[in-house]
């Protein structure tokens, strides 16, 4: 008997091994909160929960990861606002450009009462967040000439994802969408296919589009979130104890993740200025708001997205 129960206790304190998945490379602020994030869970659960982070997207693509997350395959997750954006159609309305000033305005709304009504819609869907990360505000960046205005993309073939907004933004400033892989862009800009693209600053310095495309237009035309969550597999056996504690992990990740943001987009900045890169900084958002009015009009008529979308015009 006595041998019996020692045997139960020793199962009984073996660790519960969990798999976390992301996109990004060691050093990027999303690796590194998350690395944070497995940190608070092992010592908030004395060694009970042994979370292994698999970076870069060594387990696949975003899209097999969403499938292995809603299969139990992962448990933890980073994802951009695509995937979830099918799950809580609201959270399309954050993906509308010239929306939001900076970070801090998107973050008033999703860590507020939008944000709480967008993880409720998210955990009906099998995404439990536990934090909502900074995707970064996206600019245009050209090889030809430094943008100063509006009516200086005009005409410009710009790069773009292959996604119904970003499309039409473009089509709205009077520019030509060219879909690339985004893979192919800094050969797109070589080979003299495409005038300009747009992203985010850190990704502009990491991937070398700056050697190609020095003059970028510092619009912020788009500010989306991306957000840090577990498998409702995984929540559904965890205690109320326990779900607490990931909570308050995930949380304190959050606020690690944006200000590790902050710093990298300064130093990308700084790095990119120092190769000869030009910037131009917008003084009148009031010609690109006007330009999205269809846009705005198109997902304000949507169901889906207007609740939200009305919470964000309505108290700006």
């Amino acid at each position: 008997m006595t041998t019996l129960c020692l045997a139960g206790s020793v199962a009984e304190a073996q660790p519960t091994s969990l798999r976390a998945w992301n996109t990004h490379p060691d050093g990027y602020p999303v690796t590194e909160a998350m690395k944070s994030f497995i940190q608070e869970v092992d010592t908030a659960t004395k060694g009970k929960y042994k979370i292994e982070l698999f970076s870069n997207a060594v387990l696949g693509d975003q899209t097999k990861a969403v499938a292995m997350l809603k299969a139990g395959e992962i448990d933890v997750a980073e994802f951009n606002s695509a995937p979830l954006s099918e799950a809580a159609p609201g959270l399309k309305a954050f993906n509308l450009p010239f929306l939001f000033t900076d970070s801090a305005h998107m973050f008033r709304y999703l860590d507020g009462e939008t944000g709480a009504r967008l993880a409720e819609a998210l955990k009906a869907s099998g995404y439990v967040v536990l934090g909502w990360y900074d995707g970064g505000a996206r600019s245009f960046y050209c090889a030809n000439k430094l943008m100063t205005k509006r009516d200086d993309l005009v005409g410009q073939r710009v790069r773009v994802q292959q996604s119904e907004v970003y499309i039409e933004m473009v089509k709205l400033l009077g520019a030509i969408p060219v879909v690339v892989p985004y893979k192919e862009v800094l050969d797109g800009f070589q080979k003299g296919t495409i005038d300009c693209a747009e992203g985010n600053m850190a990704s502009y310095e990491a991937t070398g589009h700056y050697k190609a495309a020095k003059y970028m237009l510092l619009d912020s035309h788009m500010i989306s979130p991306e957000a840090l969550v577990v498998s409702s597999k995984l929540w559904s056996r965890l205690s109320a104890e326990e779900q607490a504690v990931f909570q308050k992990a995930g949380k304190k990740s959050a606020i690690l993740m944006r200000e590790l943001w902050e710093k990298r987009i300064v130093a990308a900045r700084a790095a990119v200025t120092k190769e000869g890169v030009q910037f131009a900084n917008v003084q009148d958002f009031s010609p690109y708001i006007r330009k999205m009015s269809p846009l705005y009009t198109k997902y304000m008529a949507d169901p889906a997205t207007r609740g939200a979308l009305f919470a964000i015009v309505g108290n700006q």
